[in-house]
């Protein structure tokens, strides 16, 4: 169940990161309030599943989701680069937290 709450704080930390570049230095509300919103219930879910989880791994796995994703929406919505650097170091972020999925033995 801690492994669900990690990869769904990740997936709301997506949008909190993105939510980031729509609320313009928190001068838009809706945007500001997605933000907020979506940090908080991030940052709870993160909070419930390191109860179970080593806080190193549930840490490094919940950023990690966070950066890759950021990053794939950068590519796909954004139009940022996607070169094979780019990608390279995405897959390698996705490797470590499959290899740190792997070693938790909660």
């Amino acid at each position: 169940m801690a492994w669900l709450l990690l990869l769904l704080a990740g997936w709301v930390e997506i949008v909190f990161a993105i939510s980031l570049k729509y609320n313009e230095g928190f001068t838009k509300l809706w945007p500001s309030l997605l933000t907020a919103g979506s940090g908080a219930v991030s940052f709870y879910l993160l909070t419930v599943a390191i109860k179970t989880l080593p806080i190193g791994t549930a840490y490094a796995v919940w950023t990690g989701i966070g950066a890759v994703g950021v990053a794939i929406v950068g590519i796909l919505v954004f139009k940022e680069s996607a070169d094979w650097l780019r990608i390279l170091s995405i897959v390698l972020v996705i490797a470590g937290i499959i290899g740190l999925k792997l070693t938790d033995t909660a």
